[in-house]
């Protein structure tokens, strides 16, 4: 059979800027080594998905062909800023068309960005059919710089900060999330379009619940989970456990400590193989807190922390004696979190819904803001001791951007250590604006978030943006619960059309 050859001569200059990595001395010495392992492996691929995380923490990717990614790889993609500007429900909350009033000039307009793959997070998927790859992107500026934008630069410029203290975080996920069977293949695009989310996918629950961690409960997802588990093992993931939790189909998926930034890509990934393995067998996996399943109990994220000296491998959470397991240093650390906690909780907290899970109607729900050995209601729990002491912070809903999430505790916890190192042995005082309790309403967490110092984490613009499209999202459940009037403590029709497919 004859086959015409297609000339494509501009093909690798037309994804990036030729030679974007190199010019602007992006990749490190292990990034390099990696690409050029990639490099020569990339015969055996047929796509590579070049993914990235809008300020949601949704993942946004295109899929190229493994041709297509070999200039990708030294060029980087062009990329248009749209996710960065829409809310939950795709709706335009930055208007690019005027005074966007962000700060970066190429958001006018909509001028691409710059996605820059990064090699360590190259990932072969499993499965039948083409053979296809998965990696994460930084987005960066036409010129070079880190995208202002970028959720992912803002976890890198916190980590600088602990490198240059000589100290290493380390963090350990606790997921919980919820599996259900699909009842039908509809879509949900019945009156769906820009902020009008479609109907929510329709669900059976995989069990009754309510039995905790119950064997013969755990038999009804294992078929689902435990070759989940091998998987995700397979690519490298150190899972731990799962479990079968309180809700009925609610796992918890734990994992061994990690480096921060490997523990915001594993969270990342995690979620979005996990919905892909679901889906693929005919079932529903959401990482919305409370889905409007019968019976269900919120999810929350559990995220454990410790900080290493980075020379020695020493944990300066540890103490000697009887000190709740923890040293003087890592209090300052907690005071930190206690301090920064209204500034930044809506990173941690970024849904309507997250909130169900923080009323008082929930026994073990962290709404007081504190530090406590093993109390599963304060906001920050003491774990372990010696060697193994960290810090479980357990307000984060498991829908939350991970590299948002984990960068505000992290810095939070570096200003706590800052201001133990200049007030000669004390450390900030406690939570700001006398409150120990946690914001009850996405609307209470904004607005200590527009009013707060968010801005010394995020800089202006992504300060801004997040403001605009978190308002966005708001408002739009204000206007819809003024004509539904929902019942206090229901989890209502608007989040679950907003949160239960998406998330």
């Amino acid at each position: 059979m004859y086959s015409r050859s297609w000339s494509t001569p501009a093909t690798e200059g037309s994804v990036g800027s030729p030679a974007f990595v190199a010019e602007h001395g992006l990749w490190d010495d292990a990034r390099l080594a990696a690409a050029e392992q990639i490099r020569a492996g990339l015969d055996g691929i047929d796509f590579v998905r070049l993914v990235w995380g809008d300020p949601h923490g949704l993942v946004r990717s295109k899929t190229l062909t493994a041709r297509t990614f070999r200039g990708v790889l030294r060029n980087g993609m062009n990329y248009s800023p749209g996710p960065f500007l829409k809310d939950t429900a795709c709706t335009t909350a930055v208007d690019y068309r005027g005074e966007h009033g962000t700060g970066v000039d190429e958001i006018a307009g909509l001028g691409n960005f710059v996605l820059v793959p990064d090699p360590l997070t190259f990932l072969v998927l499993p499965g039948e059919g083409a053979r296809t790859a998965w990696v994460i992107g930084d987005e960066y500026l036409r010129d070079g710089r880190p995208h202002p934008l970028s959720s992912r630069h803002v976890l890198h410029r916190v980590l600088a900060g602990y490198e240059e203290r000589g100290l290493t975080p380390v963090l350990g996920l606790e997921v919980e999330w919820y599996l259900a069977r699909r009842l039908d293949d509809e879509p949900g695009n019945e009156g769906n379009g820009f902020g009008l989310q479609g109907p929510a996918p329709r669900v059976a629950a995989m069990n009754a619940g309510y039995q905790f961690n119950l064997d013969a409960a755990y038999d009804t997802v294992a078929p689902v989970t435990d070759p989940l588990a091998l998987a995700l093992l397979e690519l490298g993931l150190p899972v731990r456990s799962m479990e079968h939790e309180m809700g009925p189909g609610q796992v918890e998926t734990t994992f061994d400590p990690m480096a921060a930034l490997d523990t915001a890509d594993a969270m990342l990934f995690f979620r979005v193989f996990t919905k892909r393995w679901c889906a693929a067998r005919g079932l529903h996996a959401s990482f919305m807190s409370q889905p409007a399943i019968a019976g269900a109990d919120p999810s929350g994220w559990h995220l454990n922390q410790s900080v290493l000296e980075t020379a020695t491998g020493r944990n300066v959470f540890s103490a000697e004696g009887l000190s709740a397991g923890l040293s003087p240093t890592s209090k300052a650390y907690a005071e930190g979190l206690q301090d920064w906690l209204r500034d930044l909780f809506l990173l941690s907290v970024p849904t309507v819904n997250g909130y169900q899970r923080l009323g008082t109607r929930h026994a073990l729900s962290p709404t007081r803001v504190g530090l406590s050995l093993e109390s599963r209601t304060a906001m920050l729990r003491v774990v372990g001791s010696g060697a193994g002491a960290h810090i479980e912070n357990r307000i984060g809903e498991p829908s939350a951007n991970p590299y948002l999430n984990i960068a505000a505790q992290l810095f939070a916890g570096l200003e706590g250590l800052g201001a133990f190192d200049g007030a000669a042995g004390g450390a900030a005082d406690g939570p700001r604006e006398g409150s120990d309790t946690v914001p009850q309403s996405l609307r209470e967490a904004l607005e200590a978030f527009r009013t707060g110092r968010a801005a010394k984490l995020l800089g202006d613009p992504l300060a801004i943006v997040l403001t605009k499209v978190k308002e966005s999202e708001v408002s739009r459940y204000e206007a819809w619960a003024r004509g539904a009037s929902p019942v206090p403590g229901q989890v209502t029709e608007w989040e679950q059309r907003e949160y239960f497919a998406a998330f």
